[in-house]
């Protein structure tokens, strides 16, 4: 099964730069996007046709975020944030925190779909943003989160996916001496990572490729970062670590333009 996560920073824009071509291309079973900046009543006649089943979730606020999936197999069930079927259980373990929830679903930054052998989340992190303005909600973001995924992986295993706004070690940014402590490299974001790792999963990159360096799949559009090989990388597949053994291989295509971030392949069995 071959799975591709993209934030296209901006689906209406990006069709306009090649994202046929390698929608085709890749064949992927399961396409992600992350950034749809749009209402799904705008599509044109050529994007409804994508993929075999489509499944949107738009912000409230138009031009802004949003994640949609394009599927070859329809799932058994698909979600919208975290707050549908095991809405109950995740609500109870989380505690105070049920207006966060209703407000990450009015931004469209999730998608869930549920499949025979697993789940499927698509996900578009919150930005912290320049000053750290959005820090302290992205903390508790990050906890829920974990929470959610958790609840799932006991059901089945998760396949976790998207833009999650974190480089998450030094060998994944160009430069961390200089980020250190810019949003997407702060300790706190990192520290998120590492115990959403420890619980249970796995970034597929890193399983293979430990020590694959100056591997990024975004690039800011100042001063000639992609050209330099200037980046990030802050897109993930991340899975249940007892469905590692499964894992193919994981890829980033940064040959791929027309967004500031590149497409990310998971091949996994």
């Amino acid at each position: 099964m071959k799975l591709i996560s993209w934030n296209v920073n901006g689906f209406r824009a990006v069709t306009k730069k090649g994202f046929y071509d390698f929608f085709e291309s890749v064949d992927a079973d399961i396409f992600c996007i992350q950034e749809t900046k749009m209402q799904e009543e705008q599509l044109e006649e050529k994007m409804k046709k994508i993929g075999k089943h489509q499944y949107w979730n738009s912000a409230k606020k138009k031009g802004y975020s949003g994640t949609a999936v394009f599927t070859k197999e329809k799932p058994i069930k698909v979600s919208f944030g975290i707050t549908d079927e095991n809405e109950k259980k995740i609500l109870k373990k989380l505690g105070d925190h049920k207006e966060l929830l209703i407000k990450e679903n009015d931004e469209g930054r999730i998608i869930t779909c549920e499949y025979n052998d697993f789940f499927l989340v698509n996900c578009y992190v919150p930005n912290s943003k320049r000053g750290l303005e959005r820090l302290s909600y992205r903390e508790v973001w990050e906890d829920e989160m974990k929470i959610y995924l958790q609840v799932l992986d006991k059901i089945k295993p998760v396949i976790y996916c998207g833009d999650l706004n974190v480089a998450h070690e030094e060998i994944d940014l160009k430069n961390p001496a200089t980020n250190h402590n810019n949003a997407g490299f702060t300790d706190k974001e990192r520290n998120k990572m590492t115990l959403l790792l420890k619980g249970g999963f796995i970034d597929t990159f890193r399983y293979l490729y430990p020590d694959k360096a100056e591997a990024y799949s975004w690039w800011s559009y100042m001063f000639h970062a992609r050209e330099n090989n200037a980046g990030w990388r802050i897109d993930y597949f991340i899975v249940s670590d007892r469905i590692k053994d499964r894992i193919k291989d994981s890829k980033i295509h940064s040959e791929i333009l027309g967004s500031d971030h590149c497409p990310i392949e998971l091949e996994i069995n």
